[in-house]
Formats: C-alpha cells, structure tokens, sequence
C-alpha cells in the first residue's frame, strides 16, 4: 500500500487546501539530471488532446436517449405508447408513437450534428503541426502529440500550443511580446521574459546540451499566477535554481507577435492548460418557459390520473348491478369473466388513460420545436443586425432559447473588445494648469489639416516652457512602448512618420501607445530603445539620448510605474506617472490645485486621466536605490511585498509635472444601448480582466455610471486597510440607509429621487468574498455582498479570471429571487460565462470566433443587442407564452367533453369523436393557425418597442406564464367544453331533426359537438391576433374550410380500407338540419362572449401599458410617429431625466475656444430623457404600420 499517497491525502483534506501544496517536476527535453544529484521519477502526464465535445460515436444513441427522455413529457409519451402496445385500448398505437418517434428522430439529428461540428472543431485543433526539439533538430509533429517536458519552437504569429515556460528567443535581452487578446480580451502586447540563464540557447544543439528540471504548481485556473523555479545542472554536482512567475509562461491561446521566434518547454498540456480550465463545460440549457410549461404539463398529468381514476371507480359501481354489467349486446368472455378484478380494473384505468392523454398532445412539442426552429430565422435574416464592416449578419447556434431573450433581469458584459473599440485617442495634456489640445489622433492615423498646437488659458512664461518641455520627455520616456520597424503589423500599415517610413508604437498598455503619439503630435517623437539607451526627437529635430537605468513596472496595487534615466548632460530624473490618487500624495511642490481641476473635470466627462511628476537623484541617492531594488529583487520568499516596500520609499518627494486625458473609444452607440437596457429595468455588469481605472473610465463613458453616482469600492486597496467583514458591512449600511429594505429593482435606476450607487469589486477580493469560512460555509459574506449589488444601479468587477466571470454569473444566477442572465463576450476568456449564463451571445469582434462558437447567438456589434433583446425577445416572449396556454386550453376543450360522455355511456370508454378527428384535431385542424400566430404575431409595432424599451417590463419574470393566467385559460376550457357538451345535449334533447322524424346518432351528436369546438378554439385565437395579414387569413379560414372539406369527403364516400363506415353521410346530414345551424352558431357565440366581455373590461378599466400603446396605435391608424407622447400612455408617469445632469462630449461645448476636432466615426454618445413625449429621434417612424415585417 502506497502510504504516501494516504498521507498526502489526510494532510489535503484534514489541513486544509491552502496548506497542501502539491507540484509537479518536469524534465526538461526528457533528460535525465546527471547521477547523484536527484532521483529520476518520470511521471505521467495527459497528452496534448482538446476535448469539447459532448458525445462519441459509440454512446451517441444511449446517452442521447438518456438526455431526451429527462424531459418529462418525451417519457409520459413513452409510457402512453407502451400502454397501447400492451393492452386492448380504444385508440391506435400509432396515434402516440409516430409523433414521438418524429420528436425524438428530429432533435438527435440536430443535437448529433452540432456535436459532429464541436469533434471537427476539435480534430482542427488537435492535428495542427508543432515543431518540436529532438536530438538537436527539429521535428514537426501534430499538437496532440505534444508531451510534458518537450521543447517546443514557436515563431512569430503563431499560438502557442501549450503552456510554456520561455527558455529563450531571437531578441538578445531574452524578451518576447505575445497578445493574449484570446485568453483575457486584452489585445495590447504584453512582455515576457526567458530565464536569465537559458536565454542565451539560441539553436537546437545548444538545447540539447541542457540539463535542467522545473518544479511547479500542478494545474490551476487563474492565468495572473504561478509558482515555480527551474534547477540547472552544469558541470558542479550543485545546481542553479532560479525562481519562475508568470511573466515565465507563455499560455495556450496566446499568439507570438513581433519576435521572430522562441524556444519554450511544456509543463501544462491538453485539458490541464490554464485556458481548458478556464472553460465550463456545455449543459444543456432550459428557458423559463420550457420549465412553465413542465410544471403545467404535471398539473394536467393529475387532471389526466383523476379523470381516469373518477370513471374507472363510477365505471364498477355501475356495474355492481349484474343487468348493466352484462347487457346482451355486450357479454363477456370466459377469460374476461376469470380475471380477477383489480387486474380488470388496472386495465380499465390504462384504458382511460390511453382515452383522454390527448389532454397533454404530443403536437404541443412538435409545434414548439418548430416554432423555435422557423422563429430564429427571424434573426439571422434582420438586415438591422447585419453588419457591413465584418460582412456578416446576426447567427443563431441554438434556437431552443429565442424566448429567454425576452426575459433578461442581468446582463454581464466583458468591457475590451465588446463595450469598446479597444482604440485609445489621445485628447490633452495639462502642465502647469496650461491645457494643449491636438487635433483628433488615433493610434498613429493623422487626419490631413490637423497640424499644430492649441492651447487654452495664456502661454507658459519662460519657467513654463521648461516645465512644459521636461513634461513632454518624460511622457516620452516613462512608458514599455517598443518601436516596430517593419512595414506591417497583423497585416495593417500604422506609420508614424508621414512619407518617412513605417515605423509604429507597440506595447503592453494601448494607453501607453495613444500618449506617445500624442506627444509625437506636440513635437516630441519617441525614435527607439538602442542598447539600453532611449532616443527622442525633440522640435528642434535633434535627437536626444537617455540611458535607461531601471523600470520601476505598473502594478494594480501601485497604480504607477516609474524610470530612472540619464540624460546627455548627465543628470539623473526620476519620471513617474500613474492615477491621480497614487501621484498627489506624494507630491511635495508643483501647480496641485490647478492640475486636479483638470484632472476631475476631466474623469467627469468620462476620459483616463493620468499625472506625471519627476524628481532630480545625486548619484549617491541612485546607488541607495539600486541597492534597495537588488536586494529585493534577489528575495525566493515574499518578493512581491519586498519590491513594493522598496518602491514606495524610491517613489517619494516628486515635483508635479501635469496630467494627460485619453478616452478609450467606445463602440457606436454602445452608451445607447446601456440606457436602453437600463429604462428597460435590466441591470448591466461589467466584467473584465483589466485595470480598474481603466475599467472606470469606460463605465462613465458608456453612461454605466453617471455623474451623480456615488462609487463603492471593494478592492484589494481597501480590504489593506481595513478587514473584508468591516468593508462589506461599511458597504451595506451605506446602500441601505437611505432605502431601507427597499431594493434598487423597487425603482427605476434613472430616477433622481434615489442616491445612486455604482460598486466596484477586483478578482482579488471576490476570491475572499466566495472563500469558504472556517466551518465551510460561505453565505455570511455571499449574502452580504449580494444585498449591496442588488441596491447598486450598476457594478463593475475588474482583474477578473475568466472563471471568476462564471462564478459571479452563477452567483447571481442562484441567488434566491433566481433572475434570468445574459453574457455577452468576444474573446476566448468570455466563454465561461457566456456557458454558465442562462443565454450567452458571442461577438464577432477581433478576438477571434471562440466567443461567437460557444455561445447560443452571436452578433457583430454590441449595439444590436438592443434589437435583439427589446424587439426579437419581446416577441418570441408574447408568441411562445400564448402558444402554451392555447394549446393547453384548445385541448382542454377537446377532451373534457369526451370526460363528461362517459357519464352517458355507462363508463364503456365509448369515444365521443371518430377515430379520424381524435388523430388530426392536433395534427391538422388546429396546428397551422397557432404555428402562424407564434411566428408573426406582433402586438405592438416593433418601432414603437425600439423607442419604448420599458415596455420590456411589461413581459418580465415570466409574467405571461404566470399561475394565475394558467388557471384562467383552463378554466375557460373547462367552461366552453360544457357548452359544447350540454348545449349540444339540451338542444337535442327530446328534439326529431330530420324531415322524416329520425333522431341523430352519437356519431352525429360527437360530429355536433367537435365542429363547435373547431370553429371555437380558431376564432378564440383569432380575436387574439393583433397582427393581420394575408398569411393569417389564409391559414385561419383555410383551416376550417379544411375541416368542412375533410368532413365532406369523410363522410361522404365508402373507404374500402377502413372495416367500420360508421361516419357515412352522418356530416351531411347534420349540415342539413336547420336548428343544428342554429346550435352550432349559438354555442359559438355563447363560448367565446365571456372572453370578449372579459377582454373589453379589463381594457376599459385597467389596462395596461401595452394595451394603452395598442389602443393608441389603433387610434392614429397604425401611424403613432416619433412625435406621439408615449410617455403619456404609460400606466404611472416617469420623470424625465435632467438632460443637463447628463456628462456631455468635449466637443459638445459651444463656449470653448476651437481647440478640439471631434473626429467622425466615433461612438454615439447621445442622451435620452426617460420619457420619449420629449425626444425628436432622426428617424421618423410614421412609416411603419401594421404590415411591417419582422
């Protein structure tokens, strides 16, 4: 017995996760270390294999099987089949297992065919070539081939195929710069770094003389964190060990860019790589409605198992007299008779089972199947959504949710890539309270004419101009930016010099990139890093060199990065630049008050704002500080904390230099859509992996938080000072005080009455929020931090995993009021959210299609959310919603008169319908009418939805499925079944019908009643259509001239193939009967007046929203114009939003000198009042009326 194993298992679970640290030693090329030094273990490890599939070609059929006959209704329709197969039952076995048979067939099909896609996918990935290190050459070899502890030589654009420690590469200081745009939605190139002693290996022979081993983490899921160290065995039997940390790993799904190659060995492999970890695996998702519609299917499962039960018991107490037990014209046989009987009455019971299941059709499933199916065509082909920049349109990879979309409480956005462009422009700087503006720039693109300097308020006298010109250097000095000397970058030409080369600015922060243009647009063009020496053109023309000394690096707790450089002359600058929050305190002389009026006005209106400030160093204090940071770049233990202390006592005393204001440009009228959501009470979640200023600064820009909204933070910064429980508390009683027990669902987010609050939460301090307690449990923190973000109007949660974004999603998913969820996403790192969410939507942005693959519906740009939710999902919503209820209720009607039969037929399980009506009564007579309305209904002209996007509400938490509406329409089943019933049987009673005195029949008198039922259940649901056009009358009349017709031919010719002609000439007979016109009108008209009276009621007294909006669309003829004050028709008046409080553009201020060009093509910043009696749209909708298209 392996006693380690058990001991490493009892300190795990006994000690605690956190305590037990496992790893995992990799060999590096398969060698072994040289004798003596360490034992030699090889261990296991997965192949290279991706695996997203759900299914293999040998359990397709018992697993699908499995999976479909869960649902309820598939095995209810199973057992009714089994049941006509076994026993003598008044109705074919055809009639249940054809239609089960085609259900089943049909969705194996396609949930077969979307596997095969996810194995070719798959197979796509796993048989691509990779070129590995063996003996001294290379190899190429498929990806799935790929072993732990093989080198691998990955070149310039390619991904990585694993994930890899960096050994070495083309660059002579060890460096490589990767996009993980895939992984994070960060598309800015970030630097990595080979290990000191391995980087200078620069060709396969040399790798193969490497003797080293890495000991690791074993596999977890956060991409910001690893822990290892590499040991390197050279000629001394000791060996060098060397710490490794995550700017070591170059992670699967990240692509190397601007590096002409790198040798890098695998440590994580297949499903163990970060990025596997990081996806959730693909359940099978169920709507609301679908869920609605199971629970009313287990109410009429007990209607059904009580029907049955009632006439089976009233069937033998009838029969307990011996006369009605056996009539002559019904004995029993012999075996009957010797049966005993509990076995007759279990046959009885099935019996009528099998008689009244239509209760719960089959066709009801078929129906929706197909609705979803034809319904999301609807999508796919809105010209709206189609987007002629990518070339292509809205899709669809599941239809089974369209409804869902009308249904959403919460919406969690990624921020990079799908809120924004990810396009920085550089908009001013200030020095010295002195603002210059340049023309619009954008990531090296100059517009023509926008050459020269404006500037506000005076001139800088002559201490200014130095001030100014030193704050211009160390824009150009203080930053990672690295200078590309080719003529193309991902295929697009950026050049910097008009006419004079191509060379353009890339780096980790495309920030860093907008301000460095930005000073090349005031005169100031950073050239190059030439052995270790920076190169600026200044106005003049001439270059000016300063040596790089150290890089003090970014960091989210800091929030600023520092250089120490030298200049020409020999002077010694510290420049730093950073938040405003981490620069001002340490700031001891400079224009501070000046500065910070700028900076807040700028935040206002939405832009990053960033300070710059330096101080002069005598050499004596340079060698302290080089001192500091060897000593504290030297430490294995706690070296994060050491290079931070020693960072804040280098990054004291400076002189304030200015700030600089860039907006990150959000997509066209991204703000927009967020309003609309926002009026249309969804509240929207940013989740995102960047910096929290960043994150910030597009809130504001995208409207997300406003300028009235008061910011709480729950980051690591805070949770320093003060303990998570006191924060949270803080937090809680802040949000509460001023509403009580009120939520922010209680109001609308616009309303001015209410304090509003935006919370600000980083992946750090979620991880201690979701973090068991001692005991193992988590609610205490979960429920408190749940309680604040339910009163905040927004909330932004930045640093994040990708598996934080699902867990976060899951939160809200599962909290007690259970909303519906939406992700929406564009990069790789998305897609677990995207598959946790109750409906995931994909962008197709640039990040590549893993988003737009994954989830239930991609679209081009996030602006078409907005249709696809508040028109698409509003009417699939209402469509769906009806279909369920009416096919409900037309059964109701269709079966419970055949209930009320048995009453007069002594319980013989007679069937009141012919066999041929039993089987197309769902299938032909009334399925194409609701299939139509489910496809086109629109009950308010979809113009109208898109500028009134609180009528969303109207719809919302399934209020159209509600218990209350479900139990109206069946009882108003109920009651026109016995109209149908009784009405048919008084006006018969006692009565001669025909010239020659003959009484009807019960196949007429079932004749009778089933033609009042079809002629009822179509033009119930014909009063229910809003919507009219020459489709629907079609189809409506059409179906119930196909019933007269199909009744004609029925009953008016002897089949040879049928054995019994009971039907003959019995339709004709009744249509010649005078008073069976007179009854088939007259229950008619009685059966459907309650519903109208009803309608008409509630209309007049208490309508609601859309009933007003439908009235007054009538009213005006179809034509309600932009014009028409919708606010008016609203049930409660909202207040309209002070269109003044809102943060306007800069280049919306008339007053200002011209300073600024407001580049075309940007984002849509418009403003809307809550209320659209006081907007004048562009757009005139006067056109639209009752025969648009969806």
């Amino acid at each position: 017995m392996d006693f380690n194993a058990i001991r490493n298992l009892i300190s795990r679970y006994c000690t605690g996760e956190e305590n037990w640290v496992d790893s995992r030693t990799v060999y590096i090329g398969h060698r072994e270390p040289p004798p003596g030094t360490e034992a030699y273990i090889p261990q296991r490890f997965p192949d290279n294999r991706i695996v997203s599939s759900k299914y293999t070609f040998w359990n397709f059929v018992p697993k699908n099987l499995f999976e479909q006959f869960r649902r309820i209704a598939n095995f209810y329709f199973l057992i009714i089949f089994l049941v006509q197969l076994i026993i003598d039952t008044p109705t074919s076995p055809i009639t249940s297992g054809l239609p089960l048979f085609f259900v089943i067939t049909v969705t194996a099909i396609k949930q077969g065919y979307e596997d095969w896609l996810r194995h070719k996918a798959d197979n796509a990935v796993n048989q691509c070539p990779v070129h590995i290190i063996q003996h001294g050459k290379v190899v190429r070899k498929q990806s799935h081939k790929l072993r732990v502890g093989d080198i691998v030589l990955v070149k310039e654009d390619e991904t990585f195929p694993c994930d890899l420690i960096l050994l070495s590469t083309s660059r002579d200081d060890g460096t490589c710069f990767v996009t993980t745009a895939s992984l994070d939605g960060e598309s800015s190139h970030k630097t990595y770094y080979a290990v000191q002693d391995t980087k200078s290996f620069n060709t396969e022979q040399e790798l193969d003389t490497l003797r080293a081993t890495i000991e690791c983490e074993q596999p977890q899921p956060d991409l910001y964190k690893f822990v290892g160290r590499i040991n390197i065995y050279q000629e001394r039997d000791e060996p060098i060990a060397r710490p490794l940390g995550s700017e070591n790993v170059l992670l699967r799904g990240a692509t190397l860019k601007n590096t002409e190659y790198v040798y890098a060995v695998a440590i994580y492999t297949g499903m163990e790589t970060k990025m596997a970890l990081n996806y959730q695996s693909k359940s099978q998702k169920r709507s609301a409605v679908e869920k609605s519609m199971n629970a009313f299917l287990i109410v009429y499962l007990c209607i059904l198992l009580s029907k049955a039960l009632i006439n089976t018991v009233l069937k033998y107490v009838w029969q307990a007299n011996p006369n009605r037990d056996e009539p002559w014209y019904n004995e029993k046989t012999e075996s009957e008779r010797q049966r005993h009987v509990l076995i007759r009455a279990f046959t009885d019971f099935l019996a009528f089972m099998v008689l009244f299941n239509y209760i719960i059709p089959v066709s009801m499933y078929v129906t929706v199947e197909m609705q979803k199916f034809l319904g999301s065509y609807f999508i796919t082909w809105d010209e709206e959504m189609f987007d002629d920049e990518i070339g292509e349109g809205a899709l669809v990879n599941t239809s089974d949710l369209n409804e869902e979309l009308g249904q959403v409480e919460y919406i969690f956005t990624d921020k990079t890539g799908t809120l924004t462009e990810n396009n920085m422009e550089f908009i001013e700087c200030c020095v010295d309270g002195h603002v210059y503006v340049p023309h619009a720039i954008c990531n090296g693109q100059i517009l023509p004419g926008a050459l020269g300097i404006d500037m506000i308020d005076s001139s800088p006298g002559p201490d200014g101009k130095e001030h100014e010109e030193l704050f211009f250097r160390a824009l150009c000095l203080c930053h990672t930016v690295q200078v590309k000397e080719e003529e193309t970058v991902d295929g697009i030409k950026r050049g910097i010099h008009q006419g004079k080369g191509t060379s353009f600015y890339i780096s980790s922060s495309p920030d860093e990139v907008a301000l460095v243009e930005g000073m090349k647009r005031l005169g100031f063009t950073y050239l190059r890093l030439k052995d270790n020496h920076m190169e600026i053109l200044n106005r003049e023309d001439e270059i000016e060199r300063f040596e790089l000394l150290e890089v003090l690096n970014f960091d989210s707790v800091r929030r600023r990065m520092s250089v120490i450089v030298r200049s020409g002359t020999g002077e010694l600058y510290l420049f730093c630049k950073g938040a405003d929050s981490s620069i001002f305190p340490r700031v001891i002389s400079g224009k501070v008050e000046q500065v910070r009026a700028r900076v807040e006005h700028n935040a206002v209106e939405g832009l990053r704002t960033l300070c710059v400030a330096y101080k002069l160093l005598t050499f004596e204090e340079y060698q302290d500080i080089c001192q500091l940071l060897e000593t504290a770049k030297l430490a294995l233990q706690e070296r994060d904390k050491k290079l931070a202390e020693a960072y804040d006592a280098i990054e004291r005393d400076f002189i304030l230099l200015g700030a600089t204001a860039v907006e990150d440009r959000l997509q066209d009228k991204a703000a927009d859509t967020i309003e609309s959501l926002h009026k249309a009470g969804m509240k929207v979640w940013v989740l995102t992996g960047d910096k929290m200023e960043t994150a910030a600064a597009t809130c504001y820009a995208s409207k997300l938080f406003r300028r009235s909204t008061q910011i709480l933070e729950l980051t690591t910064k805070r949770t320093e000072e003060q303990n998570l429980h006191d924060v949270l508390f803080d937090l809680s009683r802040t949000v509460l005080r001023q509403h009580g027990s009120l939520t922010r669902d209680t109001f609308s987010g616009l309303s001015n009455e209410f304090q509003d609050y935006g919370l600000i939460i980083d992946g750090a301090t979620l991880t201690a929020v979701m973090k068991p307690d001692q005991d193992g449990s988590t609610g205490n923190y979960k429920e408190i931090f749940l309680e604040i973000c339910r009163n905040c109007s927004a909330v932004l949660c930045c640093r994040m995993a990708p598996l934080q974004k699902a867990q976060i999603v899951k939160l809200i998913k599962f909290s007690k009021e259970h909303p519906i969820t939406l992700a929406i996403g564009d990069g790789a790192n998305d897609v677990s959210m995207i598959l946790e969410a109750h409906v995931g939507i994909g962008i197709m942005g640039k990040e590549g299609r893993q988003a737009a693959r994954n989830s239930d519906y991609a679209i081009p740009k996030f602006k078409h959310l907005k249709k696809m939710l508040l028109v698409h999902g509003h009417y699939y919503y209402i469509r769906i919603a009806e279909l369920v209820q009416y096919f409900f209720y037309k059964n109701v009607c269709f079966i419970f008169p055949q209930f009320l039969y048995q009453f007069f037929c002594g319980f013989s399980q007679q069937p009141l319908y012919d066999t041929a009506y039993l089987t197309l009564y769902n299938i032909s007579f009334t399925s194409l009418p609701i299939l139509l309305y489910s496809l086109i209904e629109q009950h308010i002209n979809m113009d109208i939805l898109k500028r009134d996007p609180s009528l969303y509400r109207d719809i919302a938490k399934n209020s159209l499925l509600r218990w209350r509406i479900f139990i109206y329409w069946t009882f108003l089943g109920v009651f026109d079944a016995v109209v149908f019933f009784f009405g048919a049987y008084f006006l018969f009673d006692n009565t001669t019908f025909t010239s020659n005195g003959q009484m009807f029949g019960n196949w007429t008198f079932g004749t009778l009643v089933f033609t009042v039922l079809v002629f009822t259940v179509t033009l119930k649901l014909a009063l229910d259509t809003h919507y009219w056009t020459w489709i629907n009358h079609f189809v409506i009349w059409g179906s119930l001239l196909f019933y007269v017709v199909f009744s004609l031919l029925w009953g008016g010719i002897i089949w040879p193939f049928l054995n019994y002609q009971r039907m003959y000439y019995v339709f004709m007979q009744m249509l010649s009967s005078g008073p069976a016109w007179l009854c088939i009108i007259l229950l008619i008209t009685v059966s459907l007046l309650p519903d109208v009276v009803k309608k008409v009621m509630c209309r007049a007294l208490w309508p609601t929203t859309t009933e007003r909006i439908q009235n007054a669309d009538k009213l005006y003829q179809g034509h309600l114009s932009e014009f028409t004050p919708l606010s008016s028709l609203h049930a409660s008046h909202h207040k309209a939003a002070d269109a003044h409080h809102l943060n306007p553009r800069r280049s919306e201020h008339p007053s200002k000198k011209l300073m600024y060009t407001h580049w075309g093509g940007g984002a849509d910043y418009c403003t809307f009042s809550s209320s659209f009696g006081h907007l004048g749209l562009h757009s005139a909708y006067s056109w639209g009326g009752h025969e648009t298209s969806v």
